[in-house]
Order: structure tokens, then sequence, then C-alpha cells
């Protein structure tokens, strides 16, 4: 391989841009200048899978730099960061699991279900703290008082 050879690939490897099947590792930089290295792979959305390398294109760190290409800084604020630096862009060295997406199904189920839990609980505790342990039953129907006047429409 010759040297004019090995300058087009140098050349083409920083040429490739950040986009859906494209393997990136990052730099985020603080506020205090300090970096961060992150590694991923972007993936669709209904692939990704953060916490296994998995960036999903929806996400703004991946809105950030899609269409960039190693070597550029955009800037990136979110929390204490204040940008990121792209390090390396390379073609997917691996794909996400194939039963990512029944595992998302089933996170956020479990999450519904939790949260259904959680406010179902609230209530009932809300109830018996306004108005006691009263059964509603027990009031007979031409007991109560009538808060609208004249007929009913």
């Amino acid at each position: 391989m010759s040297l004019t050879d090995e300058t087009c690939q140098a050349s083409d490897a920083s040429s490739v841009l950040v986009a859906i099947g494209t393997h990136v590792e990052v730099e985020l930089v603080d506020e205090s200048g300090a970096g961060e290295l992150l590694a991923v792979d972007i993936v669709p959305d209904n692939q990704a899978d953060f916490s296994s390398g998995f960036l999903g294109a929806g996400t703004p760190l991946a809105q950030a730099i899609l269409g960039q290409s190693a070597g550029n800084v955009v800037p990136y604020k979110v929390g204490d960061i204040l940008q990121v630096r792209i390090l390396k862009v390379t073609s997917n060295a691996s794909a996400p699991p194939a039963d990512v997406e029944a595992k998302r199904q089933a996170v956020i189920q479990q999450a519904i279900a939790q949260s259904e839990l959680v406010s179902d609980m609230a209530f009932a505790l809300a109830v018996g703290s306004k108005w006691g342990d009263y059964d509603p039953g027990e009031i007979a129907p031409d007991q109560g008082e009538h808060p609208v006047k004249g007929p009913v429409q």
C-alpha cells in the first residue's frame, strides 16, 4: 500500500458522517472543560438500548451529532455539558439484540402498572383522610340536601 492510498483511507474515515448505522466515539465536555468519553452505536429509536451502547436516533444527543464527522465540535447544552467533541465515526460493529423492542415494551408495561398502583394508593389515602370512613349507601336518597333548586335539566 502506498502513502497515497493510506492518506485516501484516512481522509475517507474522517469523512464518514454520523448516521443511523454508525459507531460514534465522542467526548462530552462540561463547564469546567473536563471531558467524559462515550461510545455508542446510532440506531432507530425502536432498537435503542442505551445501557448496551445503542443510542436512539431521536434522542437529543443523537440529534446534535447526526450529519457531523470526526473532529467536529457541536454545542450540546444538557445539565453541565456544553458541547460534544466527535472523536471517531465508523460503521456499526454490532447490532442491537433482536428482542430489544419486546424488552422495552415489558419495561413500559411494568412502569405503567407501578404508576397505576401508586395512583390508586394515593387516591385511596386521599378519600379516607378527606371524608373518613363513611358509606355513601347509608344515606337515603331523599335525606340529602339538593344543591340545585328548581327543575333538573
